[in-house]
């Protein structure tokens, strides 16, 4: 198999397998207020993860920054929760394009806290390869990009069939995946270790 696809299933496995709920839910929660006609800032969205992601492997992987796993641990349900909240207030609201920017700041934070999340793994993979750090990060980047469109599309058919066959609105619809994604993640803070020290 070629290095390429190596790093890009990487990428890919990285968001697209069991254990990865927490960018799962993320990605639902990004994505619950949108329609396939929001493509263009779906792609924004996507596209801001994944180079908080890169810059924060990049800045791990050649020892500029380095972060304790406990704290990245209860940051990252921390944003998720973020986005579900800001979901859950603003549903059905016309003026929400004014908050959007928030969105954004917090999808960058988020690929930039799994970015840090994500560098042992990543070392213990790439210490066997022959190829620069550099080329590696971008394909399993690229892997990445296409696994978060491949959740989103999902969500966006679901969404589709529960407003249309279903006849949910978008406001209900909304407001009951973010409740639900704040009632998965609210457990995940309240249980981390460092409430416990």
């Amino acid at each position: 198999m070629s290095q390429f696809l190596i790093y890009f299933q990487l990428g890919l496995k990285h968001i697209l397998n069991i254990y990865s709920y927490d960018h799962i839910l993320f990605l639902i929660a990004l994505s619950i207020p949108l329609a396939f006609k929001d493509w263009k800032r779906i792609l924004a969205l996507v596209t801001s993860f994944t180079v908080g992601h890169t810059v924060a492997l990049l800045l791990t992987l050649y020892g500029i920054i380095t972060v304790k796993v406990a704290v990245i641990e209860l940051l990252i349900p921390i944003t998720i929760l973020i986005v579900a909240l800001f979901h859950l207030f603003t549903a059905g609201k016309s003026g929400k394009k004014e908050s959007v920017n928030l969105v954004f700041i917090v999808t960058l934070f988020f690929g930039i806290i799994h970015g840090l999340g994500f560098t042992n793994h990543f070392r213990n993979i790439h210490k066997e390869a022959s190829m620069s750090k550099f080329l590696a990060i971008l394909e399993t980047s690229l892997g990445i990009e296409v696994a978060q469109l491949v959740v989103i599309l999902v969500v966006l058919i679901l969404a589709y069939i529960v407003q249309t066959v279903f006849r949910f609105s978008k406001r209900d619809w909304t407001l009951v995946m973010s409740a639900f994604i704040i009632g998965v993640v609210l457990p995940i803070i309240l249980g981390n270790e460092i409430w416990l020290r």
